[in-house]
């Protein structure tokens, strides 16, 4: 039976930290070894609620905001990671699209198990010719009698090899651009869907990362999330939102890359490793402000697409400055493999690219200034 929920983010992040450490940070290096997140322990995060948490109620979610996801977020990646990452791909880039366009028949089908915990969820866009260029997607879809045929391979999706539901896109007609894209909810038993291989990677070891097939599967029209030819903006929302929780990923994994070097610090103190410290320190304290206004600004409803991206920019750099200055303070130890400092410095390098790569959110910031200037919504 499913824990009661917190009420707030204070107590989520209480809960979240007693979580990870008990039961996460033990697994870790099992989990990066072994590149799986353990199914025992997805259940056990779903009787949590983590799976849950910011969905409303009414939904079978666990309530809480946006504050109180990035604190259950950053508390799950200082421990691991891929854990981390787990979950906020099931919630940004899946559960919560649908929650925002889709229909009530959709959401009691698809959203209540989501929010439950019951199945994770997964976020099929990139594919090998089109990552950062939304518009040169390639998969197709076309009419089949009253519901959709999809053709085409999608790379690099997170979750999807153990997945109950995933978001895919695709195109009516390449020439038509962003306008030809509709989002598609594809159970993955649907004939014609697979995976055909498991992506091995640098880091974020455990956090599945697959290549899927479609070939010639076959949707009801009630698998179309929101209006056909409207599929980028449904895209554009999940990652907008996601980068908050994304960021806060890439904090938690910055906040453990601190810490461990400063317990590396405290045992082999020296005096040139103290300015790696005092810099480490300050990168982790702006991450964390810009995560947390970032967080605030979605809850209140306020314009967050550039501070989401600034959010993210800057933690994802602090997360693998900060690592790679752990792995100098640890010296030899530092890159021995399976060293805490070694997995941090390689799990740190993969979020500039997920979530939208560093240039993507270099451009999203230039836009904002280039129209808006340096105002509130910076």
């Amino acid at each position: 039976m499913a824990a009661a929920a917190p009420t707030d983010a204070p107590s989520w992040r209480r809960r979240a930290r007693d979580f990870a450490e008990r039961r996460v940070q033990p697994l870790a290096g099992q989990i990066d070894r072994e590149d799986r997140v353990p199914e025992a322990l997805v259940r056990e995060m779903a009787q949590e609620r983590f799976l849950g948490v910011g969905l409303p109620e009414e939904w079978d979610g666990a309530g809480g905001d946006t504050r109180s996801t990035v604190a259950v977020l950053e508390e799950l990646s200082r421990a691991s990671a891929a854990v981390g990452v787990l979950v906020a791909v099931h919630l940004a880039v899946c559960a919560v699209p649908i929650l925002v366009e889709g229909t009530s028949a959709q959401k009691e089908r698809f959203l209540r198990p989501l929010a439950r915990g019951d199945v994770v969820g997964a976020f099929g866009l990139t594919e090998p010719g089109a990552g950062s260029d939304t518009a040169r997607l390639a998969t197709r879809y076309s009419r089949e009698g009253s519901g959709f045929l999809l053709r085409g391979t999608k790379m690099f999706t997170s979750n999807a090899a153990s997945a109950g539901v995933i978001l895919v896109f695709a195109t009516r007609d390449p020439s038509l651009g962003s306008h030809g894209i509709s989002a598609f909810i594809v159970p993955p038993g649907t004939p014609g869907f697979s995976v055909a291989q498991r992506l091995d990677k640098l880091g974020l070891r455990g956090s599945e990362t697959t290549e899927l097939v479609l070939d010639g599967v076959q949707l009801p029209p009630e698998s179309l999330l929101g209006a056909e030819g409207k599929g980028l903006h449904v895209a554009l929302g999940a990652l907008s939102g996601g980068r908050v929780w994304i960021a806060s990923c890439a904090l938690g994994v910055a906040r453990a890359a601190f810490e461990e070097m400063l317990r590396t610090v405290r045992s082999h103190d020296e005096e040139w490793k103290r300015p790696l410290l005092a810099r480490a320190f300050a990168e982790l304290s702006a991450a964390e402000a810009l995560v947390a206004r970032a967080a605030e600004r979605k809850d209140a409803g306020d314009p967050y697409v550039e501070a989401a991206s600034v959010a993210k920019l800057v933690a994802a750099r602090a997360a693998v400055s900060i690592a790679s200055a752990g792995v100098d303070v640890a010296g030899s130890e530092g890159v021995r493999a399976g060293a805490p400092a070694e997995r941090l410095l390689r799990d740190a390098r993969v979020f500039p690219i997920v979530e939208g790569t560093t240039e993507i959110q270099e451009l999203i910031l230039a836009r904002g200034l280039l129209a808006n200037g340096p105002g509130p919504s910076l």
